[in-house]
């Protein structure tokens, strides 16, 4: 395990600017706006030879009566717990507060080493002002400026000198699947992703667009291996209002192309609507694999099979062409078919790296395209010779070589590709189908 390191403090000090900072990357929401931060968001930190982890965690607020903020306050319960070292920040700009003390006292009581950090000192004459951190009694405060790294050199040479150097760094591996779970607000992504972990991982309420970053976990229970993704709710660009959402759903976005396989959540109270077909559209145009999880289906009276089967056929006619994905019926919150899920999202994914030798694509398709050859244009008729496929691709991809490839129609190769379905395993993957002279 690594050493964890988590950043803690009251609401707009300064800590997803520092934790983008320190891991030199956007991964973190910024705004001016409290609460911006809500879920637990990991990201890795390497410094002077050692690599660390580094978690940022939603502003600390208590005598609150929203219920969101109790939720992070949560989270930040469960940061703390697990972290090695507290990076407790403050704002020298408007200097020590009552939540500051408050939240001091509970990190003294947590027993965890804590680094005080005095953020937004953006000269050194600002930086005079930390002196009155002192008062926490957590130690030395380090005077840093999140937004022009003023400072933070010497705060992570302190840092690493307190890290436990044999810890293990965690490697990500590259072959291990990643499944993002993706719908519109409310589908109950995050619920999905807590029932799978059985803990509290995500902050789930019934206000639309709760979940705001890309929240990704590496799942290994019951002999299971993958990074499982949660994403905020995709809505139509016409109502999104916020900033704060925007930035969310481009997050999102940026999360389908980087997942292998895309698990499409859908409200079986509501039915597929508009928002999901846009969400299949970006999964389809970044040529992801596909599987349809209709969620909530615990809270539907009409469990017949005359009802699933209709479920299913409206499903695939409003995603057709592409219908060959699987589609299951469960529910997140009673746990129903979530293990199942992962089995089929697994099946989807060692789908894309199907491989099919030269020889047997020559011996299986040449004579369905023999029985049924493409139609001949102006008299001119179209011979294909040999078939094999690409190595190397993110989808399965194979070559036609033919004749005369340009008289080749958009039909032909959905019938191609129809039949290269019914011989070989590519459910919930695409195919890529090319045509070339030769």
């Amino acid at each position: 395990m690594n050493n964890l390191v988590a950043i803690v403090g009251r609401p707009n000090v300064g800590k997803s600017t520092l934790f983008n900072r320190l891991t030199q990357s956007r991964k973190a929401i910024v705004t001016d706006i409290s609460g911006t931060t809500r879920d637990r968001l990991y990201g890795k930190v390497t410094w002077n030879g050692l690599e660390f982890s580094l978690v940022d965690t939603g502003g600390w607020v208590v005598n609150s009566d929203d219920v969101l903020e109790d939720e992070i306050n949560k989270q930040v319960r469960v940061a703390i717990e697990e972290a090695d070292i507290i990076l407790f920040v403050g704002d020298v700009m408007s200097g020590l507060t009552d939540l500051d003390t408050t939240a001091a006292q509970m990190l003294r009581r947590s027993g965890k080493p804590v680094i005080v950090v005095a953020n937004k000192a953006d000269n050194h004459q600002i930086g005079y002002q930390s002196a009155e951190f002192y008062a926490l009694g957590l130690g030395d405060p380090f005077t840093v400026s999140s937004i022009n790294g003023l400072g933070t050199g010497d705060l992570l040479d302190h840092l690493v000198s307190k890290l436990n150097r044999d810890k293990g760094v965690e490697e990500l591996d590259k072959d291990t699947p990643k499944f993002a779970v993706v719908g519109r607000p409310n589908a109950g992504k995050s619920s999905l992703v807590n029932s799978l972990l059985g803990e509290d991982r995500n902050i789930v309420t019934d206000v639309a667009g709760t979940t705001r970053d890309s929240i990704h976990t590496h799942y290994t229970q019951f002999g299971k291996n993958f990074y499982l993704i949660d994403t905020a709710g995709i809505r139509k660009k016409g109502k999104v209002e916020e900033d704060l959402e925007y930035y969310s759903v481009i997050r999102s976005i940026r999360v389908i192309e980087e997942a292998d396989v895309c698990i499409l959540l859908i409200d079986a109270t509501r039915g597929i609507e508009s928002q999901d077909l846009n969400i299949f559209s970006l999964i389809q145009k970044n040529s992801k694999g596909l599987v349809v999880f209709v969620n909530k289906w615990d809270t539907v009276e009409d469990k017949s099979k005359e009802a699933i089967k209709y479920f299913e056929d409206v499903i695939r006619y409003r995603l057709a062409p592409f219908r060959d994905f699987p589609i299951l019926f469960g529910s997140a919150t009673t746990k129903q078919r979530i293990l199942k899920l992962m089995d089929v999202a697994k099946e989807v994914y060692l789908n894309r790296k199907n491989r099919i030798s030269t020889s047997v694509l020559n011996e299986e398709m040449l004579p369905i395209i023999a029985a049924t050859p493409p139609p001949s244009n102006k008299g001119k008729y179209i011979k294909v010779k040999y078939i094999t496929q690409l190595r190397d691709t993110q989808v399965p991809s194979f070559v036609f070589f033919c004749n005369l490839p340009q008289y080749i129609k958009e039909p032909y190769k959905r019938f191609v590709e129809n039949k290269m379905r019914e011989k070989w395993s590519f459910t919930g993957t695409p195919i890529n189908v090319f045509f070339r002279e030769k």
